[in-house]
């Protein structure tokens, strides 16, 4: 039974899938949208906006928790500086999905995920 499980599994180990996270999160960052499925696209919301609301915070304790999540140090350096100007008066809310055609192998929903 998955009564109160909150994380989607997305058919993989634990280690496969917070590399997976990790990367689109990324990757996401760096080019503000990015093609995935749809359930990743939901997946990776939440962690977009953890790593926004880190941002915003701009603490050492908030900075060093990014560095350790996110893949590229400089990303993180040029996040905590935007941050605060761009979703300085949003309270949440920082991603937006798009619904667009099933992939043509496995017919899978595609989505495109993108920074507000």
């Amino acid at each position: 039974m998955r009564h109160s499980c909150r994380v989607k599994k997305l058919s993989k180990p634990a280690d496969q899938r917070r590399a997976l996270l990790r990367s689109l999160t990324t990757e996401l960052i760096r080019n503000g949208r990015i093609n995935t499925t749809l359930v990743r696209a939901k997946v990776i919301r939440a962690e977009v906006d953890r790593m926004i609301t880190l941002a915003k915070d701009g603490s050492l304790s908030a900075r060093r928790q990014a560095l350790g999540y996110l893949y590229d140090k400089e990303l993180v350096h040029a996040l905590f500086e935007q941050a605060p100007s761009r979703y300085g008066n949003r309270s949440g809310g920082y991603t937006r999905i798009f619904h667009t055609v099933p992939r043509r192998g496995d017919n899978a929903e595609m989505a495109i995920i993108e920074l507000v």
